[in-house]
């Protein structure tokens, strides 16, 4: 296939595949979105080239502008516990939902806007793709921007005769940052629900008149008009006023902004107060008679109204009661009574009453009046032809009635004050309430006023007329404040008695609200009392001390613990507890003892000993502790800790405060120490394979123990002292690093050869071996509760040296430098130089050098023909191939990056001084120093070449081709030579035997 039909076909599977697979896409309503407070709020949100189930589920959140970067969860439709803890109760509420438009479309619905909810929302939807492709999530901005949106109408009740001009005006304002536009519309309410409304006139965002369906024809006669006649008045003028125009006249504003998407969306709107319009018909006689039984009353007096309905013949009616042109109460034809909903509360008391005693009598009464009663009261009465008819014949208001409520002057007086100004948590408070002048019963209620929290108060206590009592929240539990008491005493104080105050926010301002009840009036007095409640905490402290910080083994001490407040410390409960921290430190301060409020003494577990050694006594404020006969364990740092606990609280829970006291050091000084180890240094010279090191004590106490420590300085004199072994005083041995594998544990033996004397034992001694021994001896003794480290001693160095014949080996000592690839072998040279005498055996030990002055040992061959491995695990890779008798080369196999390194191997010769004795170092000598370089494998270009197949064949088939042709040419040269030498041959021998004897041969 040519390169064309291949691109042509590529493209053709690319636009396949573009056309069968879906990209997903989120899309949210563009923003930025501008709303008011308070008002419902929608955002939608949907997806398409989506994969899965058609119903897609939805999840909104929101970045808020306080912290941008952070997601707080807001509403799923799939997980009910998606919203953060700040929307979970708005989600449950309905506060904020999701509605769903289709499987893919659904509105976010904020039915309050608050301030809190502007910020970034986010739409996403969870996959149910086979793949990621495509967006998840979209996003837009909302700003929550204040309601300024002002329409007002004042409210009144106007009369008029059909025909009559009727004339409102509406006071409309808005003060919105953003570019918005008004609508002004004017609406009839006929009838007690708000879906009879019916549109008159609206003047558009667009600055279009628009009349409602009922008045297109008088607008378009000019009859309906409504006109702008300021910067923000509107006049709605009505010709020729009809039956039809009766009603409630209401004025709605509302306020329009353009969205992004060109859309316009109405932000707010607001109705104003109504107006309530009586169209009377001309022709007709129908009068009224309102009158009241007393116009001036006092507060708590009843007020009743009559109004006598006059007219021609029965018909039926529907009466509204007004007062200053504001509907209070309305009764339809059939007798059924509605109430304002700001009188509904007190016709459910029987404050209100209406009713109707006869078809032309109505009557409103009015119990307990108040100042808000006074003023014009009026009866506007409506004929109707038939009870159902939602149309008056005719209107009539009657003239209105002034009603005077004179105000009663209280003398109610408030004194408040506390018994307890300042107190100690814990203590309790009392506060005071005296009334004054009161001439009705009484409520009271007690509110406390944290400083911690302005603007804030809490009630405390509620005192109601019939004497009922009850708790504010905070103290109904009783348990940490008590039970609270609030009582009256017969000169009309009230009393407030709190038993136990918690810290310092019981502090702060205590205010008393007298409330005096008197005909349906109440008058409230108010006072307040500060109170400031201290911390335990405040002023405690604890110092401990002591008259002796260094004691004596067997000597008694004393600590002092003196604790102090800024209150009576004896008036509350005080706990002492004693912590130990020993020298040196095991762990955390251990609890030695514990005194309890109540006298008991609790006694720790750190420190079993220690309840039979130790008194502790109390005088007023001062705890003493007293330790008899000192040990060692008692060295270490004391100190004491206080709590203290609320007066009157029982039982004890947590403490209400606490303090810790300085920190005492007392040290315990051991029997002196007459301990010494001899210090005179020797030297040992040896023949023979093994050596003896003495060390050997001069003088210790009889019921000493010891522990001695070997230690070997090597010959280089900047190294370092190594530890060979060490024999506690109960017999356990350390071995030190250096002679820690199980071929040193053998030859290195430390023994107790009499009460006063310890050997190391060296069993086959060599060359490395040599250099100073010493030892480090401690006396340890037994006192009461265990074993003590009493002196210590270093003994005198012996140095180890090996007695040699003066005739030396000879060897080979030059240096080698060799290189191996790792995990190969290599094989590192050690040659003897000359005979050995007949009687003479050969040891031999390779050694890879090592920091620190002594040098690694790797394998011995002894010259008993044994071979020792001291280190063990290079044991099998560590090879002597003894080709010849003087060659000990020795193979590492399979190297390793840490073989790298110095190795030499030293020789000795031995000899057996008679049948049956020890053998001896004859003589010794040491090669020279081969350095070993490890070269990591190949990783070169070179080798990712050769691996390949071809290449690789050529070259391993390469040698076996030279090969064969190297044996073809020497094969042909070998023919050669025989038959040149055998004419040569056949020459020579006719000369010597004649013609036909050659010819035999």
């Amino acid at each position: 296939m040519g390169l064309a039909q291949c691109l042509a076909a590529a493209f053709f599977f690319l636009l396949l595949l573009g056309l069968t697979t879906g990209q997903r896409l989120v899309t949210v309503q563009k923003g930025p979105l501008y709303r008011v407070r308070g008002s419902h709020v929608t955002l939608w949100c949907k997806v398409s080239g989506y994969q899965g189930p058609a119903e897609q589920n939805f999840q909104w959140s929101i970045y808020l502008p306080s912290a941008p970067e952070r997601e707080v969860q807001i509403v799923s439709t799939v997980d009910p516990s998606f919203p953060y803890a700040i929307y979970t109760q708005r989600v449950r509420g309905r506060g904020i939902f999701v509605e769903r438009l289709q499987g893919d479309a659904v509105l976010l619905h904020i039915t309050e806007l608050q301030e809190r909810d502007a910020g970034q929302y986010e739409c996403h939807t969870p996959n149910t793709d086979e793949r990621y492709f495509g967006s998840y999530s979209a996003k837009t901005n909302l700003t929550v921007i204040p309601d300024t949106l002002s329409a007002s109408m004042a409210p009144q009740a106007l009369s008029h005769m059909e025909g009559d001009v009727v004339e409102l005006t509406c006071e409309v304002s808005k003060a919105t940052a953003q570019h918005t536009h008004l609508s002004v519309g004017w609406y009839l309410l006929q009838g007690a629900g708000e879906q009879h409304a019916k549109e008159i006139l609206t003047l558009s965002k667009d600055f279009i008149l628009k009349p409602g369906p009922s008045y297109e024809q008088r607008f378009l006669e000019g009859d309906v008009q409504l006109n702008k006649v300021g910067n923000t008045t509107y006049k709605l003028v009505i010709r020729g006023v009809k039956q039809s125009d009766q009603g409630q006249l209401y004025c709605e504003a509302a306020e329009w902004i353009e969205d992004p998407d060109k859309t316009w969306k109405d932000i707010s709107r607001n109705q104003t107060q109504r107006t309530w319009l009586a169209v009377l018909s001309r022709g007709r006689d129908l009068s009224l008679d309102l009158t009241a039984t007393e116009p001036s009353l006092s507060e708590g007096d009843t007020l009743q109204l009559s109004c006598v309905v006059e007219a021609p013949k029965s018909s039926s009616f529907q009466v509204i009661w007004l007062l200053n042109d504001t509907e209070v109460a309305r009764v339809d034809p059939h007798g059924v009574l509605t109430w304002e909903e700001e009188y509904e509360e007190r016709a459910k008391l029987g404050q209100l009453r209406a009713f109707k005693p006869s078809n032309t009598v109505y009557v409103l009464t009015i119990s307990e009046v108040g100042l808000k009663d006074k003023g014009t009261y009026q009866c506007s009465v409506s004929e109707m032809k038939t009870p159902g008819d939602l149309h008056s014949i005719q209107t009539v208001v009657s003239s209105g009635i002034q009603v005077n409520v004179k105000a009663i002057e209280s003398h109610l007086r408030l004194s408040v004050s506390t018994s307890t100004p300042r107190v100690t948590a814990g203590d309790p408070l009392i506060l005071h309430c005296e009334v004054q002048g009161a001439t009705g019963p009484v409520s009271l209620r007690w509110w406390h006023l944290p400083p911690q929290q302005p603007g804030h108060r809490e009630l405390v206590a509620a005192l109601e007329r019939d004497g009922a009592l009850s708790l504010g929240s905070t103290y109904q539990d009783g348990g940490a404040r008590g039970s609270l008491r609030l009582q009256k005493d017969s000169s009309g104080t009230f009393t407030l008695v709190i038993p136990s105050t918690l810290d310092e926010e019981d502090g702060g301002q205590y205010r008393c609200e007298a409330t005096q009840w008197s005909r349906g009036r109440n008058w409230t007095g108010k006072g307040e009392a500060a109170v400031t409640v201290s911390s335990m905490g405040l002023g405690l402290h604890a110092t401990l001390r002591s008259r002796i910080a260094t004691v004596s083994y067997g000597q008694s001490f004393e600590l002092f613990c003196q604790v102090g407040a800024s209150y009576t410390l004896e008036e509350v409960p005080v706990s002492v507890r004693w912590r130990f921290q020993p020298s040196p430190p095991t762990g955390p301060p251990q609890k030695l003892l514990q005194l309890l409020p109540n006298g008991t003494v609790l006694w720790g577990t750190a420190q079993p000993r220690f309840q039979g050694k130790a008194q502790l006594a109390k005088t007023d404020t001062s705890f003493r502790l007293h330790i008899h006969s000192a040990l060692p364990a008692n060295e270490g740092t004391y100190q004491c800790e206080v709590e203290v606990w609320r007066r009157n609280v029982l039982p004890l829970g947590q403490p209400a405060a606490s303090t810790s006291s300085n920190a005492v050091g007392i040290k315990v000084v051991l029997p002196e120490s007459k301990f010494q180890v001899a210090t005179k240094d020797s030297s040992v010279e040896i023949a023979s394979s093994n050596a003896a090191i003495e060390c050997r004590i001069v003088f210790a106490q009889n019921n000493s123990q010891f522990a001695v420590t070997w230690y070997l300085l090597p010959p280089l004199a900047d190294t370092k002292p190594l530890q060979i072994v060490r024999a506690s005083y109960s017999s356990i041995l350390e071995y030190g690093s250096e002679f820690s594998s199980p071929a040193q544990k053998s030859r290195f033996l430390s023994q107790r050869v009499s009460s006063n004397i310890f050997q190391l034992q060296i069993l086959s001694a060599n060359l490395g071996d040599q250099g100073s021994y010493y030892c480090v001896v401690e006396e340890w003794l037994w006192l009461v509760d265990g074993w003590y480290k009493l002196g210590e001693g270093t003994s005198g160095r012996t140095t180890l040296k090996f007695k040699l014949s003066e005739r030396e080996l000879q060897m080979e000592k030059t240096n080698h430098s060799i290189s191996a690839r790792e995990g190969e072998e290599a094989t590192l040279p050690c040659q003897l130089q000359g005979a050995l005498p007949a009687r003479s055996h050969l040891s031999a030990t390779w050694f890879q050098v090592k920091g620190g002055g002594r040098d690694s040992a790797l394998l011995s061959l002894q010259h008993d023909g044994t071979v020792e491995y001291p280190e063990e695990r290079l044991a099998a890779r560590l090879f002597l191939r003894r080709p010849s008798a003087g060659d000990f080369s020795l193979t590492l196999s399979s190297v390793e990056r840490g073989d790298a390194g110095a190795y030499y191997c030293q020789l000795q010769e031995w000899q057996q001084q008679s049948e049956g004795k020890d053998w001896a170092v004859q003589a010794l000598a040491r090669s020279g120093y081969t350095q070993l370089t490890a070269i990591p494998p190949e990783s070169t270009v070179l080798s990712r070449i050769c691996s390949s197949p071809p290449l690789l064949n050529f070259i391993l088939y390469l040698p076996l081709v030279l090969i064969l042709l190297l044996a073809l040419a020497v094969f042909c040269w070998y023919c050669k030579f025989r038959k040149s030498k055998k004419s040569n041959i056949t020459g020579w021998m006719m000369e010597l035997e004649g013609n036909e004897e050659a010819k035999k041969t």
